[in-house]
């Protein structure tokens, strides 16, 4: 038998094992073939919603679905917490001493967030990455009667790269509607030159940020938070008072890919751009490219591919993974097309007002985001429903 372990039960990780069951239908029936998730909490979370939690539209009880039934019935589920992976011997040990054996493993760990490497972040700022954090942020948006909001990043990369923009956009349509905006100062703090990453992207948003009166501030990286004097302060030495703070908390890779030394200390597993595989190694400063392990791959928020955190990513990965390993199983060569991952990207992005836009991209085509309208934000909506009977099925 020949075992396709799976870690992680997230849209990457769901969607790979499916479609591995569908490639692989009969020699899975044959018991020739085993797929197999391993999922730490045998639940799966739709994390884009925890924003929408944070702006009042949502519930948490919408955003989760058990990780069994979302499943092909013919792939096994394990429920339980990796801790560490011994490639030499082809093993993965569970926290319960449990030990899984694979010919072929699929990462798709995710991105943990650290909030704690900021002192005083639990305390005094928001965020809305988790179900509770998003929770605790809607309770100090209701209570807000004006003052000063920051919004800030506070480490890159990080999960869904639009998320902070769109949060400032919509906190800003919410206090207009709350006849709150004329008593408040918006500021939002990019790391970086300007206000996202990609160039064309930022062209489309910064002039959003001042048609709604939301100051910038660039090359802010978050360096500590006072809570005595409300202040948060930047490694260039800028300061800026709050009376609510929201910061995207500092991200890292799954702790076992760094602690089976699979991946650096950042967590982010290097891997190949096309194929998807696990590199022994980054390839080095002058190019010279470092081995891939032929067995193993990467998707989603846990490579270090240059692309953005989101599940989008993962959702268009996951073939690439499922075609090779398939072929890899058979003997065969993976079609090309199929077999090979382009970049390609697509992700809703909200400016409030019940406005949005789309971006599409892969490596060698930035996005043009079209003018935000409201088609794209009924969009948005229609996907956020239709995801659990959709992507993690394989159905689109």
């Amino acid at each position: 038998m020949q075992r396709i372990l799976v870690l992680g039960g997230g849209v990457g990780g769901t969607l790979s094992a499916n479609l591995l069951v569908k490639k692989l239908r009969t020699r899975i029936e044959r018991g020739d073939v085993s797929v197999t998730v391993v999922d730490a909490t045998g639940e799966h979370v739709y994390q884009p919603g925890f924003m929408y939690i944070a702006m009042g539209g949502e519930r948490e009880q919408n955003l989760r679905r058990a990780e069994r039934g979302l499943l092909d019935p013919r792939a096994q589920l394990v429920v339980g917490q990796a801790v560490r992976i011994d490639d030499d011997r082809r093993t993965v040990e569970l926290a319960d001493g449990t030990r899984l054996v694979y010919d072929y493993l699929v990462l798709a760990t995710g991105s943990r967030i650290l909030p704690e490497a900021i002192p005083h972040f639990d305390a005094e700022a928001h965020h809305f990455y988790t179900p509770e954090a998003a929770r605790r942020l809607r309770r100090a948006l209701d209570a807000f009667k004006g003052g000063r909001i920051v919004i800030g990043i506070a480490g890159m990369p990080y999960k869904c790269p639009p998320a902070p923009l769109e949060v400032a956009f919509l906190i800003d349509s919410e206090l207009r509607q709350r006849r709150l905006r004329d008593k408040t100062e918006m500021h939002f703090c990019s790391p970086i030159g300007r206000v996202f990453t990609i160039e064309s992207v930022s062209e489309m948003a910064t002039p959003v940020f001042a048609e709604k009166g939301i100051e910038v501030h660039t090359f802010f990286n978050v360096e500590e938070i006072d809570p005595a004097n409300k202040v948060v302060r930047s490694l260039e030495g800028e300061e800026l008072p709050y009376d609510l703070l929201i910061l995207v908390p500092p991200h890292k890779g799954a702790q076992v890919v760094i602690d089976s030394g699979l991946a650096p200390g950042s967590g982010w597993l290097p891997t190949d751009r096309e194929t998807l595989q696990v590199k022994v190694a980054p390839d080095k400063p002058d190019g010279t490219p470092s081995p891939r392990r032929p067995h193993m791959y990467a998707l989603g928020d846990a490579t270090d591919l240059p692309l953005s955190k989101a599940g989008s990513t993962a959702h268009f990965e996951a073939p690439v993974v499922a075609e090779r390993i398939a072929a890899q199983v058979r003997g065969a060569e993976p079609e090309a097309k199929a077999g090979t991952y382009t970049g390609r990207v697509m992700c809703f992005f909200e400016i409030g007002g019940g406005k949005a836009t789309v971006l599409q991209f892969d490596y060698n085509h930035p996005p043009h985001p079209p003018k935000p309208n409201r088609f794209w934000h009924l969009g948005k909506i229609a996907f956020n429903k239709a995801y659990w009977f959709t992507v993690p099925k394989g159905r689109v």
